[in-house]
């Protein structure tokens, strides 16, 4: 019996800086703040599909080291099954992300470290894991060919297979049809298709242009204005759900494709997981910070009953 949802993607520690500008080149500047904490797209939607009621496995590589130790602890504490390689020869990964204090504008570096070396041969000894599952997840932020392959092995066993195209990266065309589901924010489906996303009418336009594509149920997130369901035969826009002021939406992506999954895997129809997904990111976004921002099955629960 699958069960669950299996994750492959990248754990970085997000290191934040908070100043009132970026400084020059040789220039040295005071700071007014700083947080260390959990990121990395794989890893934020494990947390975000663990809190949210899903058996989570997250698959990936980190180094022996201070930020592979975090990784370690986010899954533990979110109950996260932790299929992960420990490296000795490569560090765990990091970003920079430096946030503008007046205006909260922001720049990033981000750098996959032991996890920009997940290959073939990783995503074959997770085979099992990936198998055995309800749901399979993966991004754009570990090598392609590993997220293909994953998506291969999903498919051959019947799994559902989530594919959230970020960064937006050319991808192989054949990657499309291994997709039940495709996640692309605006920004990443403009990308992919070739124009702006500014209206539903053009995110109806991309949905056609994805599932011409081979993808099975296009879902096209839209920020405050919520996410469009486009699958053959069907278009929906659901709108986003408010749980109050916005103050952080670094990890919005993340806890809507992390609720989404989690309700697929208990056995939610595609439209209600997607509504789920929305009240998952609208509670996150009330909250500082990426993982820790991910609500509980509970959180979610009172907001949908609303």
């Amino acid at each position: 019996m699958k069960s669950g949802v299996s994750i492959l993607g990248i754990f970085v520690a997000d290191t934040a800086y908070l100043a009132p500008r970026m400084p020059a080149l040789g220039e040295t500047i005071t700071g007014s703040g700083f947080a260390v904490g959990p990121g990395g797209k794989g890893s934020n939607q494990a947390v975000a599909a663990a809190r949210a009621g899903a058996q989570v496995s997250f698959i990936s590589k980190i180094g022996r080291d201070t930020f592979g130790d975090l990784a370690l602890k986010t899954c533990e504490e979110a109950g996260v099954t932790a299929k992960v390689t420990v490296m000795d020869d490569q560090p765990t990964g990091a970003a920079f992300i430096y946030v503008n204090d007046s205006t909260g504008d922001n720049a990033i570096i981000v750098y996959a470290g032991a996890a920009g070396t997940i290959g073939v041969g990783d995503v074959e000894a997770a085979r099992d894991t990936i198998a055995q599952s309800a749901v399979f997840v993966t991004q754009l932020e570990q090598p392609v060919e590993a997220a293909r392959h994953a998506l291969e092995i999903a498919r051959s066993a019947n799994v559902t297979t989530i594919f959230n195209p970020a960064p937006a990266e050319a991808f192989p065309e054949d990657i499309y049809s291994l997709c039940d589901f495709i996640i692309p924010n605006e920004t990443e489906a403009a990308a992919l298709v070739g124009f702006p996303i500014d209206t539903l009418d053009d995110a109806e336009r991309a949905g056609d242009i994805f599932l011409s594509r081979g993808v099975g149920v296009a879902i096209i997130t839209l920020g405050g204005r919520g996410v469009l369901f486009h699958a053959p035969g069907q278009s929906v826009h659901v709108p986003a759900v408010s749980c109050g002021p916005a103050i952080d939406t670094t990890g919005a992506g993340d806890a809507f494709v992390g609720g989404f999954s989690a309700a697929l895997s208990r056995g939610a129809g595609p439209l209600q997981a997607v509504r789920f997904g929305c009240a998952t990111a609208g509670i996150a976004v009330t909250r500082r910070g990426t993982a820790p921002a991910m609500p509980m099955l509970s959180e979610i629960e009172a907001v949908m009953a609303r």
